[in-house]
């Protein structure tokens, strides 16, 4: 059993000068004749041998397969064939086509009862004679495996990317023991995986040059065992693939294939997934056949690993920009229902590209920001790009001064800037108003130099953009703070220097202003309650106290120590069942967290920026006027409250004052009165 997809423990003798009805070019096994040791010798060599493709396959890979080809045909040498084995070959008769003499497997209705029937025993059998015949050539086990598996795996094949199944489909379908055989054969072979790797999407091509072609399962078995365990052999030689996948475009299912082969690495490894998302198929997202598949598989991808930070480092601006033109610009090559998928996943692309430490690679990115900030550019776009570069700011101090690097040839663009950063600017950090003021001052020298020589729309904008920042700088708001904090300054320096010139508190202005007032009054007598019953409350417990406290130990304490131990069991309890429950949230919150902020419409997050806007034009226009004006009325109240008591607000003059109220509205009920009797009297009267 040496050949690729031939009859497994028959060794066949190919005719010189046959050519293939298929397209793949490869030698027919169907011609036969018997032959000995030196025949099997020929056939072994020749079947070895990889079949030339019909496409034009990357060298590097090409050159792997000639060569372990030709090291094939120099150590695979079987042993002299046994006399049993010639007496059925020489009895057939030649005119017999290759599926008479092969057993072919039946097609099951589907892939579950391909594997329930599939005999792991002779699969061993099989892998055992293939290791003793060539126990130095481990290359020879691994394919005898993909061809053993996708010879019996016989079910109707479905289109190429499964994408309607698990991602580990259709290994997750292997049983325990035929999964053991495959990963102790893998795990023994692992020098020659890449190769192998190789070899099996490469067979997968040249079958599906085939009119009648094979289906693949077992081959796409064997890739996901390798991937599972050393995904970094599908990004090896991405540039290959991506020159193969380029000569295959006008084939859809080769390529389909190919993407599908590369992404399996992506469902165990982050990182290469990436990789292999950005080597292969962001190249080829502009591909109407292709596209589809390129977004879903990104979409599976970063559902599937909720933690990004192992794919940190694998995109950067060269690799991020193509995929925001992509979701933002419109009219592009994607659907607008492809489109709004990606602007969905854009978020988390953009976690991705900033990486771990984006306070060190933001101002990398803000040039392309920057450039693509125009004013006729999309509106969604361009609060996406505003956002992105007001971030860029935030986070990295170094994307100031790569922002002044750029003002002059960037005008329009560094207008927007400003005009946005001036509209939030209540919103912004401390840190970034501080660090803006260096800036936009440069910017006014840049405006001041550049206005001799140049006069245009967007310089005056920039210019009287920078004023108004200057002005927003400025002004910081009324320092309450402050103005409380001198106010009682004074009010104690007041204070000291009163007592410091009548030499003592009593005889000083304050004190005498204070019993004036009745206040010191007062608050001796509060003084002496508050003594008086504080001295009865202390000598109550002092009385009572130890009698409480016993009978609380006696009665309660029991009682505390059987809660504590059922609070105790609880705790446990809830612990040892709260577990998986814990976890799961853990795991799912960021999910949900990521779905609501994709989810949401923007129309929600403006409908929430215009009731802001609302809020602070009430805020600014209503209610601050409002306060004002009713501190004004209880300041004018006040003061003729203190005219109309000589100057002097005390006890007697309030209750002058609550007297007169009272007597005014009295007299102003009792003229009332006796209006409506009146009125009444004259009504009856006149009826």
């Amino acid at each position: 059993m040496a050949s690729n997809n031939g009859s497994f423990g028959k060794w066949e003798v190919v005719k010189k000068g046959k050519k293939s009805s298929s397209s793949g070019g490869a030698k027919n096994p169907t011609d036969k004749k018997p032959g000995g040791a030196s025949g099997g010798r020929k056939a072994l060599a020749e079947s070895n041998q990889p079949a030339r493709p019909p496409l034009k396959m990357s060298d590097t890979l090409y050159d792997g397969f000639e060569k372990m080809g030709k090291k094939q045909n120099k150590e695979q040498v079987p042993p002299p064939a046994e006399p049993q084995n010639k007496k059925p070959s020489s009895s057939k008769p030649s005119k017999k086509s290759h599926s008479s003499n092969t057993l072919t497997p039946a097609t099951h209705k589907s892939l579950e009862e391909a594997f329930k029937a599939l005999d792991v025993g002779d699969l061993k059998q099989q892998l055992a004679r293939s290791q003793t015949l060539f126990p130095d050539n481990p290359s020879v086990w691994v394919k005898d495996l993909a061809g053993y598996l996708n010879l019996n795996l016989t079910a109707p094949e479905t289109e190429p990317t499964l994408s309607s199944y698990a991602h580990d489909y259709p290994y997750c379908l292997t049983g325990k023991e035929l999964k053991g055989v495959i990963k102790g054969l893998i795990g023994r072979c692992s020098d020659i995986l890449p190769d192998f790797f190789d070899h099996c999407v490469y067979t997968m091509l040249r079958e599906l040059d085939r009119q009648s072609g094979e289906p693949l399962h077992g081959y796409r078995v064997c890739i996901q065992a390798i991937l599972q365990d050393k995904p970094r052999i599908a990004t090896q030689n991405l540039p290959e693939y991506l020159e193969l996948l380029r000569s295959v475009q006008n084939r859809p299912v080769k390529c389909l294939t190919i993407m599908w082969a590369l992404g399996q690495a992506g469902f165990y490894d982050l990182s290469q997934g990436l990789r292999v998302w950005l080597g292969i198929m962001l190249p080829v997202l502009g591909v109407k056949s292709l596209s589809s598949y390129a977004i879903a598989y990104l979409e599976r991808l970063l559902l599937l690993h909720a933690n990004l930070t192992k794919g940190f480092g694998i995109m950067g601006p060269k690799e991020f920009f193509p995929l925001l033109d992509f979701a933002f610009m419109p009219k592009n090559a994607l659907s607008s229902s492809l489109q709004e998928q990606l602007r969905r996943l854009y978020p988390r692309l953009k976690v991705l590209a900033f990486g771990a430490k984006p306070e060190s690679t933001l101002h990398t990115y803000l040039p392309s920001f920057l450039s693509r900030a125009t004013p006729h550019c999309p509106d969604d776009m361009k609060r996406e790009l505003l956002s992105s570069m007001t971030e860029c700011l935030c986070v990295d101090v170094q994307s100031l001064g790569v922002w002044r690097q750029l003002y002059t040839k960037h005008l329009p663009q560094s207008s927007l800037l400003l005009n946005h950063l001036l509209k939030s600017w209540r919103v912004l950090p401390p840190k970034l108003r501080k660090n803006l003021e260096e800036t936009v001052q440069s910017f006014k020298v840049t405006n001041e130099e550049m206005r001799d020589s140049v006069e245009s729309q967007d310089l005056q904008e920039c210019n009287n953009l920078c004023q108004n920042l200057q002005v927003k700088m400025r002004g910081h708001g009324f320092p309450w703070s402050k103005l409380l904090m001198v106010l009682l300054v004074f009010a104690a320096g007041f204070i000291a220097h009163d007592v410091r010139s009548h030499g003592s508190f009593t005889d000083s202005t304050a004190a005498r202003y204070l019993r004036n007032s009745g206040l010191t009054a007062v608050s001796q007598q509060a003084w002496s309650k508050i003594t008086v019953y504080s001295k009865q409350g202390f000598s109550w417990m002092e009385t009572n106290t130890p009698h409480y406290y016993s009978e609380c130990v006696r009665v309660l304490g029991p009682l505390m120590e059987q809660g504590l131990e059922k609070a105790k069991a609880a705790a446990i309890f809830i612990s040892e069942n709260t577990t998986q429950l814990i976890l799961w949230v853990k795991e799912k919150t960021p999910l949900v967290i990521e779905w609501v902020n994709t989810n949401t419409p923007d129309s929600v997050f403006q409908m929430l920026a215009y009731l802001k806007e609302l809020l602070l034009l009430l805020h600014q226009n209503y209610i601050l006027p409002a306060l004002a004006y009713m501190s004004d009325l209880l300041q004018r109240a006040w003061t003729n409250l203190q005219d109309s008591c000589n100057g002097e607000v005390s006890v007697s003059c309030l209750q002058g004052h609550a007297l007169s109220f009272t007597n005014s509205t009295w007299q102003l009920l009792q003229h009332t009165t006796s209006a409506i009797k009146t009125w009444a009297q004259e009504l009856l009267t006149r009826a």
